[in-house]
């Protein structure tokens, strides 16, 4: 069985997002599950992804998808890239070397960390 999903308010869930992602510090990014999860709410990425859709003013170019794949088309995955390498940050074809430039948030007191590979979950 596994766990509830944690309930969201919905305005406290953005301001923790958008917190999380102005602390990215330049040149280093962060996946949106990241996000996601530095701001509590693990699982909940698609979310992190609708904020960036509406958000303005933040350093959106920081956030990628998994494996640290831009998620973007067209002109904006461009402008994406060359942001990113502007500030520093190389690529390794596709994707952005993640071993190099993923920023490793802090969790704040009393968060606990959660496995990141779904078949491990509820394993002990």
């Amino acid at each position: 069985m596994r766990p509830a999903k944690k309930t969201i308010d919905s305005g406290e869930f953005r301001l923790l997002v958008e917190r999380v992602i102005r602390e990215i510090p330049q040149g280093k990014v962060l996946t949106y599950g990241g996000v996601a999860k530095a701001a509590g709410y693990p699982g909940r990425s698609r979310m992190v992804a609708r904020i960036l859709q509406r958000g303005f003013g933040l350093p959106w170019q920081r956030v990628l998808g998994a494996g640290g794949e831009i998620k973007l088309r067209g002109d904006s995955a461009m402008e994406q890239r060359f942001r990113l390498q502007s500030e520093g940050v190389r690529f390794r074809g596709r994707r952005v070397d993640m071993k190099s430039y993923e920023w490793k948030p802090r969790l704040s007191k009393g968060q606990k960390s959660r496995p990141t590979d779904r078949r491990s979950r509820g394993k002990k």
